[in-house]
């Protein structure tokens, strides 16, 4: 999985917080060395002392059992209430795996959270664990990735149980014109529909998907490894899952580093618009890159290349492109396939493809993209619920009511500030407006009073989540420090350069937090 900010382009998709646009393409790295096992029976944790509230102590003191399950990756399970406010209640199962410490002057543990909502930290680490986090870590921490509630291995939301509706859902185009009332009316009424399928499918659960008990679930699987204290690595959204741990246990935050922040008070609008502005910066600084490459298929100036790409999408939306499948290319997915190789420009030479392909009548490439970044596979089921996940966590996590008047003030607005991109991300607010739930967080800014030092890191030019929120984020906390990438992609510890590597390990295994801003 990746770690990265999916990005919603209408009604049925609308913040993204994915974590695996960057890998998803072709980074998959394998992080797994050979080394000498211990017996299995030698492996269980053993949790923390520590005082909780009546109700909870089974889950803080539950011995997690750890059992090999690949070169030097050892799997667990843990349980948690589904409502932490009622622990007598009904218990769900999470998913851990870890690779122990390399060396010999092991620390403890590292939990890392790859992004989405959705994005599976079990994956992340048993397929990339070396993309995930450096050698220096892994010899002095247990890197431990785990799927949060609701997502892949542990106890997941479902809502489509045949991968076609799904692919109606995801791939469909909706009748009429984009913001009309046909349009709007439309994608409610799918939306609509894919709520009550995922509350019919799911059950209550689906209402206990949300990031504040993730949080606790965090607390609960620290104390359970052993630590008294949370060490943690959070990419795009994992930063806003590491915010609000931070905030409900300040008191429990060992080294926190969130890693492509998310602002948690940013408004849904004010979240779409800067993705838009910062996913169009990126498709500029592609065009440029792009003019100096044998394969490019564009030949003017960035700005006319821009017109010529948002030309393009008005012309899938009137006249969509049929795949090999009989799947339609219409400006939705058009858009998705487009996005995703923008997370890093490592990608850029797939983008040149995509282009290159669909002037030319050819949908594969872009379905391939999209695919990848949906989750779908070649032999059209879905490997994880990503998206399903997706949709009921940030649902839970805070929705506005849809105003037919308000989104198309807000889509105007959104064409000026990103002219290829703002279009495609306007008319999101059916998308939760029917769900089935009510939401459990508002969008508030986290300070965290009395939790310890963190990390920050924003990238300049970040197209899903900007650099502004980084900024804003480290101002917020009390204890926040930015740590500045002067650079391109999302996220960028371990995959920018030497300055930022050295300023998260040195913060990770010494304890040192650098003062100023290195600005990298």
């Amino acid at each position: 999985m990746s770690r990265s900010a999916r990005v919603r382009p209408q009604a049925r998709a609308r913040f993204l917080g994915a974590g695996a646009a960057a890998i998803i393409l072709s980074l998959i790295l394998s992080g797994c060395v050979s080394w000498f096992m211990p017996p299995e029976s030698s492996m269980n944790s053993t949790p923390t002392d520590e005082a909780v509230a009546p109700g909870l102590e089974r889950f803080y003191t539950q011995i997690l059992e750890w059992a090999n399950c690949g070169d030097a990756l050892q799997c667990a399970t843990a349980i948690a209430p589904v409502d932490w406010e009622n622990p007598e209640g009904d218990t769900i199962e999470l998913a851990l795996v870890r690779q122990t410490a390399t060396g010999n002057d092991r620390i403890g543990s590292l939990l890392v959270n790859p992004g989405g909502p959705g994005g599976s930290g079990f994956d992340f680490i048993a397929d990339s664990v070396d993309y995930a986090t450096s050698d220096a870590l892994q010899s002095q921490f247990d890197v431990v990735g785990f799927d949060p509630r609701g997502v892949n291995r542990s106890t997941p939301v479902s809502c489509y149980s045949e991968p076609a509706e799904l692919d109606e859902y995801i791939y469909g185009i909706s009748p009429g014109e984009k913001g009309s009332d046909e349009w709007i009316a439309a994608s409610t009424e799918e939306s609509a529909q894919f709520a009550q399928r995922c509350l019919e499918e799911t059950g209550p659960f689906l209402g206990f998907v949300d990031t504040p008990s993730a949080a606790r679930d965090l607390d609960m699987l620290r104390a359970a490894l052993g630590d008294t204290t949370l060490n943690y690595l959070g990419y795009s959204y994992g930063t806003l899952l590491g915010q609000v741990y931070a905030e409900i246990f300040p008191e429990k935050t060992g080294r926190l580093v969130l890693d492509g922040a998310v602002d948690p008070a940013a408004s849904e609008f004010e979240a779409t618009k800067a993705q838009a502005q910062g996913f169009e910066r990126a498709l500029t600084a592609f065009l440029k890159d792009c003019a100096g490459a044998s394969d490019c298929p564009f030949t003017g100036s960035p700005d006319e290349s821009l017109v010529l790409i948002r030309t393009l999408l008005d012309r899938l939306d009137k006249s969509p492109l049929t795949n090999s499948d009989g799947r339609q290319l219409g400006s939705e997915t058009m858009f998705t396939a487009i996005i995703l190789p923008l997370y890093s420009p490592d990608n850029w030479s797939y983008m040149r493809q995509l282009f290159s392909t669909v002037l030319e009548g050819d949908a594969s490439i872009a379905f391939d993209l999209a695919d990848s970044y949906n989750g779908r596979q070649p032999d059209g089921t879905y490997a994880e619920n990503q998206t399903e996940a997706f949709i009921a966590i940030n649902c839970l996590d805070a929705r506005e009511p849809a105003d037919n008047n308000r989104m198309r003030e807000q889509a105007a607005e959104l064409a000026l500030a990103a002219p290829v991109f703002g279009p495609q991300m306007s008319y999101g607010d059916p998308g939760c407006a029917t769900w089935p739930v009510d939401a459990k967080r508002e969008r508030v800014a986290i300070a965290a009073p009395g939790a310890a030092d963190m990390l920050v890191i924003g990238t300049t030019n970040d197209p899903a989540t900007p650099y502004e929120w980084a900024e804003t984020v480290a101002d917020n906390l009390d204890s926040g420090h930015l740590i500045t990438y002067n650079g391109e992609g999302h996220t960028a510890y371990n995959k920018s350069n030497a300055c930022v590597n050295a300023a998260v390990e040195d913060f990770l295994l010494k304890g040192v937090v650098p003062s100023p801003d290195p600005n990298c």
